[in-house]
């Protein structure tokens, strides 16, 4: 029995706007807020008419525990639209498109707003464990002798921050950081500097291309308190050659490695979201869909490998609908580092990979690199983990549609050695 189709109804997402070593001027709730707010205002239904909005995000501030349903209440979804928030690193904004998905099919709901959000600017600066256990010592002392006793004790090497960001992006099973399994793949496939600097370089020129020719229309401006307007991914730089490249020092493997910052995705804030409906919402609103998502697939690999999570999660929906790499219009793979996209393509090639590791009887062969982020990626656009899953299918629709139409597959690694993969097709 096949499964009631879903459809992709349209989308939004916010500018991605690049950290600066300072808390941006947006919360990951503000973000989600602003970019939801453009979305559902040019819909022909209400707020409070949607059956649940599922937001994900992987590095939510303190004060927005459950950030979904923050979000809901601020777009004026009334009290009555259950509002939730799922976590799956890197893809959480796919894994809620995914669990979207499930609702309508299993019939729970007919229309979700569903995405993704993180502001990374604003991640976590924390105590470590010895000052939390000086302060707490602190606040139980009684006497003026056991405090006086406490400052004696006191370090200023206890106030050195622990950077939230850095905990979070290091995988606490292998002890391994993201950058560490880039480098991983880089000796793996013998993938070279100057091979990931050209793609960096050729991602930044791709997406200024993609701001000059219209083609990142899903795009909804931001205005901060004072009036500021941010239009656009901010992150994004028209001057980036090969040479400047080169001159960048590595980061992960300072003596021998290969993986920069300008070769890896940005530190971002963003949000995106998308409209997910059910053949019923689309007849009752008469909604005119982008597309719909036909396939989507979940796999689990080495953790120390983790940047081949795309390969892992999307060579299934391929056997599965008998369709070659090329047979697709588009791929976006999110770009968490060059070496890591490269290394994707270079599994696919490699027969003792697709023998030993996907299980095929033969190589994949090559994918066509004019059909993969055709406007660029996350080294250009930015990383906000939270946002970037659901940021790739909305803009691999997007491309589809100004092409005329067709399928494509969105595709993206995960820490802890995930991939997640979803086939689309417009409408």
């Amino acid at each position: 029995m096949s499964l009631p189709e879903v459809y992709v109804v349209d989308g939004a997402r916010s500018p991605f706007l690049k950290s600066r070593n300072a808390p941006g001027p947006f919360a990951a709730a503000d973000l989600a807020v602003a970019a939801g707010n453009a979305l559902l205002a040019r819909q022909p239904f209400r707020p409070d008419e949607l059956d649940e909005v599922i937001l994900g995000c992987a590095a939510p501030s303190a004060d927005e525990a459950n950030i979904g349903r923050i979000a809901a209440l601020r777009m004026g979804c009334g009290d009555r639209v259950p509002g939730w928030t799922v976590m799956r690193n890197c893809a959480s904004g796919m894994q809620a498109l995914d669990s979207a998905v499930a609702n309508i099919q299993r019939g729970r709901a007919d229309l979700v707003l569903a995405g993704g959000v993180d502001a990374l600017s604003r991640a976590h600066l924390l105590f470590s464990d010895a000052m939390v256990r000086w302060l707490s010592q602190w606040y139980a002392a009684k006497t003026l002798g056991q405090r006086a006793a406490l400052v004696a004790r006191f370090r200023p090497s206890m106030l050195v921050p622990v950077i939230g960001l850095i905990k979070g992006l290091t995988d606490p099973v292998i002890g391994l950081n993201m950058g560490q399994t880039a480098e991983n793949l880089a000796t793996r496939f013998a993938i070279g500097r100057t091979q990931m600097d050209f793609y960096a370089m050729r991602s930044h020129q791709r997406t200024a291309r993609a701001q000059d020719e219209g083609g990142l229309s899903e795009i909804a401006p931001l205005t901060d308190r004072e009036g500021r307007v941010y239009g656009a991914d901010d992150g994004v730089r028209r001057d980036s050659s090969v040479p400047a490249l080169a001159r960048l020092r590595p980061v992960f493997d300072r003596a021998q490695g290969r993986v920069t910052a300008g070769n890896s995705s940005q530190v971002t804030d963003g949000a995106c979201w998308l409209l997910l409906a059910s053949a019923r919402a689309v007849d009752k609103y008469r909604l005119q869909p982008l597309g719909r998502i036909v396939d989507s697939e979940w796999a689990a690999l080495d953790p120390a490998q983790m940047g081949l999570g795309p390969v892992h999660a999307a060579t299934p929906i391929l056997t599965r609908h008998g369709l070659g790499l090329n047979d697709l219009d588009a791929w976006e793979i999110n770009e968490a580092f060059a070496t890591q996209v490269i290394a994707c393509i270079e599994a696919w090639k490699s027969e003792d990979y697709c023998r030993s590791q996907l299980g095929l009887s033969h190589a994949l062969g090559a994918l066509d690199e004019r059909r993969l982020n055709v406007d660029g990626g996350a080294i250009a656009i930015g990383h906000p983990v939270g946002a970037s899953g659901a940021r790739i299918v909305l803009h691999l629709l997007q491309v589809l549609k100004r092409r005329g139409g067709g399928r494509g597959m969105a595709a993206i690694c995960i820490g802890g050695g995930q991939g997640g993969a979803m086939l689309v097709e417009t409408a």
